[in-house]
């Protein structure tokens, strides 16, 4: 089913209902979709199961709330303006019921994957009417009566009762369609019975007696109606075909070339047409009678384009069978034939076939199309005989040329020419916008791209002068990003004898600058998140933290170890004259987000400074711990050794320790 009938039934139920009401609906039913999408196909099931879950839900019954949803829909698909259509079908509500299937026909071009029902107006009096209804879905007929009530209540005005007569196939609540006990396609057929006033429709209906001007017209002959009207069959009270328009038999031929092509006249037809629309309707004399306003869609039975066929339609000998001559379209059919014959000459010697060995059975033609017939029965008095007057049913140029027709084929008069063209060239329309639209979608996947490339880059710069987790909750507009932190381990080192401050040489500037970035870029390297972060480089100096902004219990330990790392790397560069030295201390800090140019992530408090002041009094190639890291680190076998009393600048006097190796693995 298509979405819109879900939306309209999600709509209403969080209207009547609430919205929790329909949340535990989806829950009930396992229904993963938030919303529907109106062209979208979803399953068929999802009907029947939510009235069963809202029945429960309620306590309602599951006929209420599939007549439920049935007046929902009406009632939704107005915001859509389909109310326009059925307004416009007639004054009273019997020419409502004798549209609906013309107007599911109409929707088939909004909607092409449409599943549509089958309804049929079977007879009419002053207290009401009765519809058949086909389908080949299974526990929708209470959804019907739903909708029919609130047509009639809408629309006309009318309080109608709507019952069930007969029922064939249809099991309340199913979803899988009906019960196949045999091999045959099984329909649901419900006879439904309506009772309202139709006094005012029986009255006013026109043409239950003859007007007085058209009993003085005189006969027209069948012929000149069948040439007026070249696709059009004649048929009798055992709907045997006894007169047909040339354009119709002409193709007939060209479609079964095997046939005799007089054969046409006198079959059943049915035995030469498959009846598409209304479908599963049995073709009677008695029910096309009660069919008057329904539009019929038939597709011609073809043998194809078969080498055999062609061969028998060459070698029958026509005149033995009756006393009947070939008339024009039958002479042109064999004339074709024979024209196939010669240019396919070669198929004998490579014994193509259109059997298919693997099943045995025969191949689908891959010549012409199908032909699809549409159009309407009419009774003539005159002769006591139906006719269908119809027209082929065609899109656009393409089509026309698949089935074998030329545009002089179509009836002059009518739209039938105009609507071909007009086909065409709005396809050529469509075909112009979609290109169009494939490059602007080529192009809007380019620039997604690119947007997606330019974001990633952006993340990855964001990232890297703020932490992941602030950068995030800035994002998300939370100013609070100042944040204490119990203990952390602070590092800093520095990188000794680069640059000579005093010296006025560019080279020499620009060799420590290189210098200065392998120096940082190995260091780097060495960062192994979240356990380590690098807080910012200033002038020779890198910090970093560790325990900030990811919480870390082992942050000594991850401090040293970066230390002892980052001093084997930097030797195993051998750069000239090049030296670095470590500072670390831990305890507590407060770190935040600084400035609105280029923000950086800060790190404050006497344990920084004394972290600063470890690295600046310390040794070259050595690392220098404060007593309290020291103590943490000698506690789980790093080795550590006391340097004695060093003066602090702003603390005095304190003991420090030199860092010499990891503990043992």
């Amino acid at each position: 089913m298509y979405g819109m009938l879900y939306e309209s039934v999600q709509h209403y139920v969080q209207e009547e209902y609430g919205k929790e009401v329909w949340r535990k609906i989806c829950q009930i039913v396992d229904c993963r979709h938030n919303t529907f999408k109106t062209h979208q196909i979803y399953p068929d099931k999802l009907m029947p199961d939510f009235a069963a879950a809202l029945s429960a839900c309620t306590g309602e019954s599951f006929d209420s709330c599939m007549n439920f949803f049935g007046r929902c829909f009406v009632r939704f698909f107005s915001n859509f303006g389909y109310d326009k259509m059925i307004r416009s079908t007639g004054r009273y509500f019997c020419d409502f019921l004798q549209s609906i299937d013309n107007i599911h026909l109409q929707m088939r071009f909004t909607y092409p994957k449409m599943k549509s029902p089958s309804m049929q107006l079977t007879h009419m009096d002053n207290d009401g009417a009765v519809i058949l209804y086909r389908s080949g879905r299974t526990g929708m007929s209470k959804y019907l009566i739903g909708q029919m009530t609130e047509v009639a209540r809408e629309f006309y005005g009318l309080e109608i009762k709507l019952y069930v007569i007969e029922s064939q196939n249809d099991i309340s609540g199913g979803t899988a369609g009906p019960i196949k006990l045999t091999d045959g396609p099984l329909t649901v057929v419900v006879k439904y019975r309506m009772d309202f006033d139709n006094r005012e429709y029986m009255a006013k209906r026109v043409n239950v007696v003859a007007h007085p001007t058209q009993l003085k017209l005189p006969t027209v002959n069948l012929n000149v109606f069948l040439e007026l009207f070249p696709f059009t069959i004649v048929l009798n009270h055992d709907m045997k075909i006894t007169n047909a328009g040339e354009k119709i038999v002409e193709t007939w031929i060209l479609h079964n070339p095997g046939a005799n092509p007089k054969r046409f006249i006198g079959s059943q037809v049915m035995d030469l047409f498959k009846c598409r629309r209304p479908k599963d309707t049995t073709i009677t004399w008695e029910t096309i009678q009660k069919m008057k306003t329904v539009l019929f869609e038939f597709e011609l039975i073809r043998t194809g384009h078969n080498r055999a066929a062609y061969d028998v339609a060459l070698n029958m000998d026509f005149d033995d069978l009756d006393d009947m001559k070939l008339n024009e379209a039958q002479a042109m059919a064999l004339a074709n034939a024979q024209e196939f014959s010669q240019e396919h000459a070669s198929d004998e010697v490579t014994g193509e076939s259109e059997i298919d060995p693997a099943t045995g059975e025969r191949r689908s033609s891959q010549g012409l199309r199908s032909i699809l017939l549409k159009g309407q029965m009419f009774y003539l008095k005159d002769v006591d005989s139906l006719i269908f007057l119809c027209s082929p049913l065609i899109e656009d140029l393409d089509e026309l040329h698949g089935i074998g027709l030329y545009l002089n084929d179509l009836n002059p008069h009518g739209l039938s020419r105009e609507l071909v063209m007009a086909g065409w060239q709005h396809c050529s329309k469509l075909e112009i916008m979609f290109e169009k639209e494939e490059q602007r979608s080529d192009e809007l996947e380019k620039s997604l791209g690119l947007a997606d490339s330019w974001k990633r880059q952006g993340d990855e710069l964001l990232y890297s002068m703020i932490p992941r987790p602030i950068a995030e909750r800035m994002r998300k507009g939370q100013e609070h990003v100042c944040q204490s932190f119990e203990e952390v381990s602070v590092i800093f080192i520095e990188v000794l004898h680069v640059y000579d401050g005093g010296s006025n040489n560019i080279q020499d500037a620009m060799q420590a600058v290189n210098t200065l970035n392998k120096v940082f870029s190995a260091l780097d390297e060495e960062i192994i998140s979240p356990f380590v972060y690098k807080v910012e480089t200033v002038g020779m100096v890198y910090l970093a933290v560790s325990g900030a902004p990811d919480q870390n219990p082992l942050h000594a330990e991850h401090a040293c170890d970066l230390a002892l790392r980052v001093t084997k790397k930097v030797k195993g560069h051998n750069l000239p004259d090049v030296a670095i030295r470590c500072g670390i201390n831990s305890g507590p800090v407060v770190a935040g987000v600084v400035g609105l140019k280029v923000p950086r992530y800060c790190l404050f408090g006497d344990t920084v400074n004394t972290a600063s002041r470890m690295e600046s009094s310390c040794d070259p190639w050595k690392i220098q711990l404060s007593s309290y890291t020291a103590e943490k680190v000698s506690k789980v076998g790093y080795k550590v050794e006391s340097r004695g009393y060093v003066t602090v600048k702003g603390k005095g006097e304190m003991e420090t320790f030199w860092l010499l190796e990891g503990p043992p693995e």
